[in-house]
């Protein structure tokens, strides 16, 4: 018999990311493994194209470094949650020059780009968006695809939206990147 007010361990973002893969894709959350949804191919696609895009430069100008495939980003202790970004940027401020940590940074990126799935609600995107902003991130880019959108979301800023045939830029964390919004869903 399990009492009704057992309580369950709380895991540490260290607990997290040694437990062995299994191919489902989760974070940690105030603690508790949740799980993600699987992304479908349109998505897979779009974040390719922004990280190509964005990882490109980004190596050419010798700037920082770019991760994908929900690379582990820690947002808070006690409890931790560790939330996979679909893209993101580090300056060499922030993470310096040379191999990255295994598991996950300990340090928020500047830019994260978070790539809307059909699936995916507002509410559950918009709760990211903020503890990505709370945990450091400089900017964070929400895309949609179903309206070719960009979203940019800055702390204690209004938030800009920019359609396909607008250029996106991010003068103040990628200096010198332009490209129009329709690239990423081209």
């Amino acid at each position: 018999v399990v009492p009704f007010a057992q309580s369950v361990a709380l895991l540490t973002a260290e607990e997290f990311v040694a437990m062995p893969e299994d191919g489902l894709p989760r974070e940690l959350v105030d603690g508790r493994i949740e799980e993600a949804t699987m992304p479908g191919l349109r998505h897979g696609q779009i974040c390719s194209k922004i990280d190509r895009l964005v990882g490109a430069f980004v190596e050419t100008n010798d700037r920082g470094h770019v991760m994908s495939n929900d690379s582990f980003i820690l947002i808070k202790r006690d409890p931790d949650t560790v939330r996979g970004t679909d893209i993101c940027y580090f300056s060499y401020e922030r993470l310096p020059r040379g191999p990255v940590p295994e598991s996950f940074a300990d340090v928020a990126p500047e830019l994260v780009f978070e790539v809307r799935s059909p699936s995916d609600r507002w509410v559950k995107i918009m709760l990211k968006m903020g503890e990505y902003l709370n945990a450091g991130v400089s900017v964070v880019c929400v895309v949609d695809p179903q309206a070719e959108t960009v979203s940019i979301y800055r702390p204690d800023e209004n938030c800009k939206t920019f359609t396909a045939n607008d250029d996106f830029l991010l003068p103040d964390i990628l200096p010198g990147f332009v490209v129009k919004v329709r690239k990423f869903f081209e």
